[in-house]
């Protein structure tokens, strides 16, 4: 029979072996990125530092919630960011427009967590996350309990019900609140204690082992650690997105969890993933610094100039794609289908851009495509 992590006497304890030099490489390493990024960060204008924020609170509300199958409208994103962090309508920030009520649960809790970091973590603020997570009651087609601990048990599993394998049983339902009162009591008195990559790496781990609720737990257990990392660096923004690089590495994540959980995998080992996790995510950080000031400088070039809604939606598409350009220019078939218009009023539309000299035509005839002007 399996013994899991949370089974073993004073399990939240989780020493850290300071002494593994492997480790101390990678947290040196993870920390000389941080300050660079975090340096580049500070070096754009007001308007590339509010877009670069955007664009990893969008990749963050996305990637988080992909990462548990679940897929969110990325219109809705954008939009409920663009409303959250005050985005100025006319920059093709899409503002009133496309809300719902799951995306806007998942921007609101990212930017509790990191906007207001400084504010103790506690079961009630736990709860309102979760709610804000699942504002129906149900998750997919089935009811959960919402805005509470759970009251079954919690096992991970994957295959059909006769060859079903256990990948992980959570503690039982009797023993959450009081792990989780262990666990915030650490959390919030643990801050400036230990250092803070490896108390996110913490956090994160004993939140997913605990699994207090009916579903969400990976959510909000990643919600935790942009906090901790927040607290870490002083900071009320993301200048990375984690929840990225988790996904990209999906597979790899969860082996590590369930290695850690059975005993198979050390917390070391966690501790080095993690590390190694982070700095890549910084790592993919670059781009979007390079498109968030690429935009921003985009907007104040052309600033004044009269767009109709529909030209403002389709530069901003292109824009999202950054300086990489739109996969195949824009067309007029493209914009047509972006716009919801004819395409001779496409053809019209793009034309006038062209006259602005925000887009330049590329190609001839029936090639004819549009990319934005250098």
């Amino acid at each position: 029979m399996k013994e899991y992590l949370w089974q073993k006497p004073d399990w939240q304890e989780m020493k850290i072996d300071y002494g593994d030099g492997k480790l101390a490489e990678l947290l040196a390493e993870a920390r000389f990125a941080q300050g660079q990024v975090l340096g580049k960060i500070a070096s754009l204008d007001l308007h590339a530092q509010l877009e670069a924020e955007s664009r990893v609170l969008i990749s963050e509300a996305l990637q988080t919630s992909r990462i548990e199958g679940v897929e969110l409208n990325v219109d809705s994103v954008r939009s409920s960011v663009a409303t959250r962090l005050g985005l100025p309508e006319g920059l093709g920030y899409e503002q009133k427009r496309h809300h719902d009520r799951h995306s806007e649960g998942v921007v609101d809790i990212l930017l509790d967590a990191v906007q207001n970091h400084d504010a103790a973590l506690t079961e009630n603020r736990l709860h309102g996350w979760h709610a804000a997570l699942f504002p129906t009651g149900y998750s997919g087609i089935h009811k959960i309990d919402v805005a509470c601990f759970r009251k079954g048990t919690m096992h991970v599993v994957s295959g059909n019900m006769k060859e079903e394998t256990v990948h992980f049983e959570a503690p039982p339902p009797e023993k959450v609140a009081a792990e989780m009162a262990a666990f915030l009591r650490w959390f919030n008195g643990s801050l400036r204690t230990l250092d803070g990559l490896v108390r996110a790496a913490q956090a994160h781990l004993k939140f997913v082992t605990i699994h207090p609720y009916d579903d969400g737990n990976g959510r909000l257990s990643r919600a935790i650690t942009d906090m901790a990392c927040s607290q870490d660096e002083g900071l009320p923004y993301r200048a990375y997105s984690l929840s990225l690089e988790i996904m990209n590495q999906r597979q790899g994540y969860y082996q590590i969890l369930e290695a850690v959980q059975n005993g198979s995998a050390s917390l070391s080992d966690w501790f080095r993933w993690f590390l190694r996790m982070y700095t890549q995510a910084i790592a993919n950080t670059e781009t979007i610094i390079e498109d968030a000031f690429f935009k921003a400088a985009f907007w104040n070039q052309h600033k004044g100039k009269p767009l109709n809604e529909r030209q403002q939606k389709v530069v901003a598409r292109m824009l999202e794609a950054g300086k990489a350009g739109f996969e195949g220019g824009m067309t007029t078939r493209k914009y047509s289908s972006l716009a919801k218009t004819s395409k001779a009023t496409a053809y019209r539309e793009l034309e006038d851009l062209c006259q602005k000299e925000m887009l330049q035509s590329q190609g001839a005839g029936r090639s004819v495509h549009y990319a934005l002007a250098s």
